[in-house]
């Protein structure tokens, strides 16, 4: 007779996932994966606009939490250590570039990343215009995230991708609140502007 898991379980919450991967239960890992991938992964790829480079650290941000399994505690939300792992290895790999000085994702006034980025798969239409439309605005919007400053463009992900409140990124960006908010404002405000819309 097998053993009921954490996925069979009333409580499929993400820390409760992990303590049951910790504890050796495999598929606790498989709902974890299967919630959490597609938005890691374009956390990812919105920062640094090469698909080849966002899979690479998309499977090490996981093999980070294979490793992690035994030693996680959940005195956070799941998601916050996560994205803590993701921006982490992100900065691993700014520092670690050859050929572009280390770029803080605290430095407001650093160059964009991602200019070339061609993340560009919308969904299709059976009308031309409206994927025409889609197609320009998702497009406008790929080059205003990409002109963002890092530090806003990392509040902006976290706050969306994440689904993080304020308190949680400025605990995970260990920087104050009114910050974050700061950094959110500015943000929300460059892309209005992009997009086109005005107020």
């Amino acid at each position: 007779m097998t053993q009921p898991t954490a996925a069979d379980s009333g409580d499929g919450s993400d820390e409760s996932l992990m303590l049951a991967y910790g504890l050796g239960d495999p598929l606790a890992f498989d709902c974890l994966y299967a919630r959490h991938r597609a938005p890691i992964y374009r956390y990812l790829l919105r920062h640094l606009g090469d698909r080849v480079i966002a899979e690479e650290l998309h499977q090490e941000v996981w093999l980070r939490v294979v490793r992690g399994r035994a030693t996680y505690s959940p005195s956070a939300k799941f998601t916050t250590w996560l994205y803590t792992v993701a921006r982490s290895r992100l900065v691993d790999h700014w520092r670690a570039s050859r050929h572009a000085r280390v770029i803080s994702l605290d430095d407001e006034g650093a160059p964009a990343l991602g200019q070339s980025a061609s993340d560009s798969n919308q969904a299709g239409s059976e009308d031309p215009l409206e994927a025409t439309v889609l197609a320009q605005t998702g497009s406008r919007l790929k080059d205003g995230l990409a002109a963002l400053p890092p530090a806003q463009r990392d509040a902006f992900l976290l706050h969306i991708e994440a689904g993080l409140a304020i308190a949680e990124i400025a605990a995970l960006t260990r920087v104050g609140e009114e910050t974050v908010k700061s950094r959110l404002r500015y943000a929300y405000a460059r892309l209005r502007r992009a997009l086109g819309e005005t107020g």
